[in-house]
């Protein structure tokens, strides 16, 4: 970078590259491998995400990250890869800056969608997974925390990040599938882990799928069965999951929801290793759950803009309503002065007509 460009930089921006500087005391998130701020293009003058992954890491899986990216560029709702490459003591991957993650909404939404978001969303999601596995890759963690809103004229879409852990389940050239293998230790999020993944087996898309199946419950009942086990250690917590998961019929943990959310769940688990899962059948239950309740997707119904504009509508009220209270005072005020100048100016009058009679 230039001089002249670093010298317009302040004490928290860190130039990166020739074109990037990252405001260091906007931390926007964290994970297992690496944290990620605000940054912005000094050519553009355009907002974007930068992730960091110290060069000591055990496992680095930033560039690795970057490749997949480079891999699914051009599909709606993947980032747009601006940057790769190491600087000081860190690799570095610039990406689009997007909105809010799905989990985080969750929970300003108190943990609970309503029928109509939650179809919304995983319909995206099941387009997203669609894209990545048609070029090649699985996800592996497939989970809200994953899934982000975009911003500005993006809003309502969902972007699929952190592809870390995705694997190439095929050969581009040849078309021929991975092996398949168990003894595999537990890559991704317990939480949403098909029960092959717990197996031990190795994953494919049928797995990507079976998660997007627990997400929908998760959204709509704002837990699943085998959250919060207690456990001494990590490999404890696995298995009682594992447990708990496998013990669960679909009927217990579908109770309550449309049927469909039941035959998603088990068209997924129904999957052979090597089999394409048929989106456009999914796509069609979701349809389905729409039409039996009657909902029509409407992108400017998410609950969490039907939130903000109930809030923003009740601020409204309420500074109306304090102002109407304050012109009131006012005006009792106003009266009340009114009446004491008139209560003494009758007093004048009373004193200055006793004055005459004497």
């Amino acid at each position: 970078m230039s001089d002249k460009k670093s010298s317009q930089l302040r004490d928290y921006e860190i130039p990166i590259g020739d074109s990037y500087k990252l405001d260091a005391r906007k931390k926007l998130g964290s994970g297992a491998f690496g944290d990620i701020y605000l940054g912005a293009n000094f050519k553009y003058n355009e907002d974007v995400a930068i992730k960091l992954e110290p060069t000591h890491t055990k496992h680095p899986q930033l560039f690795y990250e970057s490749k997949l990216y480079m891999a699914l560029q051009g599909g709606i709702g993947i980032p747009k890869l601006y940057w790769c490459g190491s600087q000081g003591n860190y690799n570095i991957l610039i990406i689009d800056l997007l909105g809010h993650s799905l989990e985080d909404l969750f929970t300003y939404c108190k943990r609970k969608y309503s029928l109509l978001t939650t179809l919304m969303l995983v319909d995206q999601m099941l387009s997203r997974i669609e894209f990545i596995h048609s070029r090649n890759f699985i996800h592996r963690d497939v989970k809200p925390d994953n899934f982000l809103m975009g911003r500005g004229t993006k809003k309502h879409q969902v972007y699929a990040i952190d592809f870390g852990l995705a694997k190439r389940y095929r050969d581009p050239r040849t078309g021929l599938h991975i092996p398949y293998k168990d003894g595999k230790s537990l890559t991704g999020t317990a939480r949403y882990a098909s029960i092959n993944t717990h197996l031990g087996i190795e994953q494919a898309r049928r797995d990507d799928i079976e998660a997007l199946g627990y997400i929908l419950v998760y959204f709509m009942k704002g837990n699943l069965p085998w959250q919060g086990l207690k456990a001494r250690n990590i490999k404890e917590k696995y298995e009682k999951i594992k447990e708990k998961k496998i013990s669960t019929s679909l009927d217990t943990l579908c109770q309550g929801l449309p049927d469909e959310f039941k035959r998603f769940i088990q068209y997924a688990r129904d999957l052979k290793f090597e089999d394409r899962p048929d989106y456009s059948y999914l796509k069609n239950i979701i349809r389905q759950i729409c039409e039996k309740n009657q909902l029509n997707f409407n992108y400017n119904k998410y609950d969490w803009i039907l939130k903000k504009e109930q809030a923003y509508e009740e601020q409204k009220e309420q500074k109306e309503q304090r102002e109407k209270m304050q012109k009131e005072n006012k005006n009792n005020k106003n009266n009340d002065s009114n009446e004491d100048k008139k209560k003494n100016s009758e007093d004048s009058n009373k004193k200055n007509n006793d004055q005459e009679d004497n």
